[in-house]
């Protein structure tokens, strides 16, 4: 990576470009259509050298769509695409797109799993040819995750299929700002943060922030508003396919974002008025000197805290198979972060992936009910809002978002009393947060327990106990009131909470 690519610290927070300022990226009435379904409708956008973009709105408001023609993964059906200047409309693919300077870090991770780190970077750049080209790949990504990530940790001869999805993120992101033959001009970073914990993306915006101030250029996509009013010069929101609201950072609050994407403001609530019962229904032993045991009561929401990786996911598995001492009563569901490698089965349609844990519920002489299963995974699709033209559509068709919504009525529309959920709001917009945080609530109050680790604060706060990891290890139980983001954070950095 060009060291001057990320600028020194202290100017981390510039002037945002005035309009009228220099045009990196010009895109002029780009549509996308999927046969009849129109995804993007006739857009103008603009990014300007030196700028760090917000793009925000709702599961299938077109963001993504407009970001694959931008990284030339999707061929745009109409428009004209203007990069540095240089109109590249009718020749526009992923090969053109990286020569202007143009990366992506999409939302499903494109990492090679069965390579290691400096392999991957060959992937990305075949210009690391030749004698010696892992000494010089492993150099590269080195840099780019030393300047991104301080402290990350990484051995550059690491297997990334053998990380945790948290730390698979961060190499996807530190390759995209690496440069060999072509500079990285305009970094496209969609979701970025959605595995990482707050020290870790906390690292990533101030990186954007660098690589701003050094004439660069951002896209940021979140549905984490308060990252994107940290990050961002300029702030564009999305709705249907189209761009409804494009206005300088100073001149939005995070409730009015939440409104223009068509959502009533979000309250976080502080406390939970639990119905929880003392009938506890999961234990786990301590794993060792000074970490607590692990218990949940039903009708209980219990948190999973802590920085990633630190073993919040391997207590939720051992859980799940019984492993380690756990012991459960009755039956266990999970709704995965990661879905692509542990949640969607791609080659079936939406409404099998949803009825996949109610199966055996459903079959009669060895053979499915079609009627009942459509009729189920049609109300769940409902409860939750699922937005397909078709439920019989394959999985695939679906955002992101919407794919983690058919994970989600997976798990709720089973018999399962205990829900274990595994950072499941990776790519879900905030109108869906707030309908599954009332769901996850309303049936906790029916008995139901969950088990939460989320890498957001702000979900913290529905819970009714939480428990911080450190190293493996149960540092700190925290109940009600005494849930803080300041205390989460204390209890994640002390070595001995």
């Amino acid at each position: 990576m060009n060291p001057g690519s990320l600028a020194p610290a202290e100017r981390t927070r510039p002037a945002a470009p005035a309009r009228g300022s220099e045009v990196f990226v010009d895109l002029r009435g780009v549509s996308r259509n999927f046969g009849a379904v129109q995804a993007l409708r006739p857009i103008d956008f603009q990014v300007l050298r030196g700028e760090c973009l917000g793009l925000v709105g709702h599961n299938g408001a077109g963001k993504s769509t407009l970001m694959n023609v931008l990284s030339g993964t999707l061929n745009a059906s109409a428009g004209t695409i203007t990069v540095n200047g240089a109109d590249l409309s009718g020749r526009y693919d992923v090969r053109v797109a990286h020569h202007a300077g143009v990366r992506c870090v999409f939302q499903e991770l494109s990492l090679c799993p069965n390579l290691t780190i400096a392999e991957n970077a060959r992937i990305a750049h075949p210009a690391l040819r030749g004698i010696g080209w892992r000494k010089r790949a492993a150099a590269l990504m080195q840099g780019a995750l030393d300047q991104v990530f301080p402290g990350h940790g990484f051995g550059m001869g690491d297997v990334v299929g053998e990380m945790p999805i948290g730390r698979r993120q961060m190499v996807e992101i530190a390759r995209a700002f690496t440069e060999t033959e072509d500079e990285a001009r305009l970094v496209i970073l969609d979701e970025p943060t959605s595995s990482l914990d707050q020290g870790a993306a906390d690292q990533l915006i101030a990186a954007a922030r660098r690589f701003a101030a050094g004439g660069r250029s951002t896209v940021v996509i979140s549905h984490k508003i308060n990252e994107i009013l940290a990050v961002a010069d300029r702030v564009v929101v999305m709705k249907d396919g189209t761009i409804i609201d494009d206005r300088p950072r100073a001149a939005w609050t995070r409730d009015s974002i939440v409104e223009a994407m068509g959502h009533a403001a979000e309250r976080i609530r502080t406390t939970r008025v639990t119905t929880a019962t003392a009938d506890t229904v999961v234990e786990v032993p301590s794993s060792g000197s000074g970490s607590l045991a692990f218990r949940a009561a039903k009708g209980e929401i219990v948190g999973l805290a802590g920085l990633a990786g630190h073993g919040q996911t391997d207590t939720l598995l051992a859980i799940q198979s019984r492993a380690g001492g756990a012991k459960v009563s009755g039956e266990v569901a999970l709704v995965p972060g990661d879905r692509v490698v542990d949640g969607v089965f791609p080659l079936w349609s939406i409404e099998r992936n949803i009825s996949a844990r109610w199966l055996p519920d459903l079959t009669q002489g060895g053979l499915i009910r079609l009627g009942s299963e459509r009729r189920k995974a049609q109300e769940w699709g409902a409860r939750l809002a699922l937005k397909t033209p078709d439920i019989r559509d394959p999985i695939l068709s679906l955002s992101g978002g919407n794919q983690q919504k058919a994970l989600f009525a997976r798990a709720l529309g089973s018999p399962a009393t205990v829900i274990l959920m595994d950072d499941p709001m990776r790519g879900v917009d905030i109108g869906t947060k707030q309908d599954v945080y009332a769901m996850i609530a309303k049936e906790a109050d029916m008995g139901r327990t969950f088990l939460w680790y989320t890498t957001e604060m702000d979900e913290l706060y529905y819970c009714d106990r939480v428990y911080v990891f450190h190293y493996g290890r149960i540092v700190k139980e925290l109940v009600a009131a005494e849930i803080s983001e300041d205390a989460v954070l204390r209890a994640s950095f002390e070595e001995h909470a």
